[in-house]
């Protein structure tokens, strides 16, 4: 005879995972009185401010400071026999995000949303087991459930890589030693981005990718820069190039074959960095008995209101297949908050700006080239190097471009693209201006700070085409 389950704990709302939109979706709705339970299995308060976003970045200051100390002559100053010790850059990270996870702690207990550590799948219609992470296990009923499970590094079937034990972002943060040879599969944000920080460190680093280009999905200048930024700073670029298998071990000694225009080529090295997409972590949580369903390709199935196909149960982030940026999962939190209480806010048509930290960073908002012509869309390019604005001589950083589209029926600002220092910064004023629905002119003529980096878009905006002009 089966035993049968304990009843549920009832609770108004469950959150599956403790990403950034379930975090704040707890937050809201305790301190609005609710009961509510978070649900997580290791990180407090995600991947974000664990093992993503925040830490990546404080090492790729790290590597920053050290790439400044190699060209410190540059700046009149000497630094002779400089060393970078791995384990020290890992702890300066350890210690920013052990003040991150308190800081969540803080927030859990100020709101009064429950945190419990422990792995739930559901076993039945909004109702999850929780498997806790010392012992024993809990059965939780919510009146709305919220599924938060974020996504990982996909680690393809090629043979002998999951043998290989490759590094994916999470252990290469962790690194207490500088790779000899660091191979990067994916040319992507995540590959570029660690693939020059462990250079400045002082790795030999080679980036192997499937596509003709870096970046392949942006413009072809945006690839011209980060080619040239991989070939001034020593990165061996790898391109057109599909794995078929590997052998060895990361960390000790690796061999990598592919196929290239038709040609076996081999990469030799010490280590494997697997940054080539990502996937949801969907399985194995029981989406099919609480009639959840999922796409083809393993998201949560929402509509623009981020509900699932099972009633009282939304999805949110990477899992919901909603663009993987932290910042899009705070605006899916708005979306559920003010949905629940009683408005109609939707993720269609939203602006999804985004930053590659890479030195110098890649920033964009909007259409770029590419997307304008495969929608098409006519506009009017202005495009001006980047060492137009003044603020990069003084910084003695001159590489890169500032570009945007504008409407050829009006002076609507359709996209921007920054390419070089503080370009996650600028893009911010042209993001406000397009959300305000301003002309360019706007822009164009206001009063900017000299010398800034916002400067350089009065000479951008200036340089505008007229409208009667040839339009792209």
């Amino acid at each position: 005879m089966q035993t049968p389950l304990p009843h549920p704990e009832d609770y108004d709302v469950v959150v599956l995972g403790s990403g950034e939109a379930g975090k704040y979706i707890a937050w809201t709705l305790a301190k609005k009185g609710m009961r509510v339970v978070v649900i997580e299995r290791k990180l407090i308060g995600g991947s974000c401010p664990n093992i993503a976003c925040l830490p990546s970045k404080n090492i790729i200051h790290s590597a920053k400071i050290a790439s400044y100390f190699g060209r410190s002559a540059e700046f009149g100053i000497t630094k002779d026999n400089y060393q970078i010790k791995m384990s020290l850059v890992r702890d300066r990270k350890r210690k920013m995000v052990d003040g991150l996870v308190d800081m969540h702690l803080a927030n859990f207990k100020a709101s009064g949303a429950q945190l419990l550590m422990g792995s739930g799948r559901f076993i039945g219609p909004k109702t999850i087991e929780v498997a806790l992470a010392d012992g024993g296990t809990r059965i939780l009923r919510g009146e709305k459930v919220i599924i938060n499970t974020g996504s990982r590094t996909t680690v393809e079937p090629i043979p002998g890589l999951t043998e290989a034990s490759p590094l994916t972002h999470i252990e290469a943060l962790e690194l207490d030693h500088i790779p000899e040879h660091l191979i990067t599969i994916g040319g992507g944000y995540i590959g570029l981005e660690l693939a020059q920080a462990m250079r400045r460190f002082g790795s030999r680093v080679t980036i192997i990718d499937r596509n003709a280009r870096l970046a392949h999905r942006e413009d072809q200048d945006v690839t011209d820069i980060l080619q040239d930024m991989c070939r001034e700073e020593g990165i061996e670029v790898v391109t057109s190039a599909r794995l078929t298998s590997v052998e060895g071990k990361s960390g000790e000694s690796v061999k990598l074959y592919a196929l290239r225009d038709g040609s076996e080529i081999i990469l030799e090295g010490t280590h494997i960095l697997v940054a080539s997409g990502r996937t949801p972590n969907t399985e194995g949580i029981g989406l099919e008995v609480a009639g959840v369903e999922t796409t083809n390709r393993g998201h949560v199935k929402v509509n623009e209101r981020l509900e699932t196909t099972a009633p009282g149960v939304w999805a949110v982030g990477d899992c919901a297949g909603s663009p993987h940026f932290t910042h899009i999962a705070f605006d899916d939190f708005r979306v559920v908050r003010d949905n629940l209480a009683g408005g109609h806010r939707v993720t269609t048509g939203r602006q999804v700006p985004f930053c590659m930290f890479t030195d110098p960073e890649f920033a964009r908002v909007g259409l770029s080239e590419t997307e304008a012509k495969e929608r098409g869309i006519s506009y009017r390019l202005a495009k001006i190097p980047i060492v137009a604005v003044l603020r990069t001589r003084t910084l003695s950083e001159t590489r890169g471009f500032l570009k945007a589209l504008i409407d050829t029926a009006s002076d609507r600002i359709l996209g921007f693209t920054a390419i070089g220092v503080e370009a996650g910064e600028i893009i911010a004023a042209v993001q406000v201006a397009m959300l305000a629905g301003l002309p360019y002119t706007a822009l164009r003529d206001a009063i900017f700070t000299h010398p800034t980096m916002l400067e350089g878009l009065i000479p951008l905006f200036s340089a505008v085409p007229a409208r009667t002009e040839k339009m792209t």
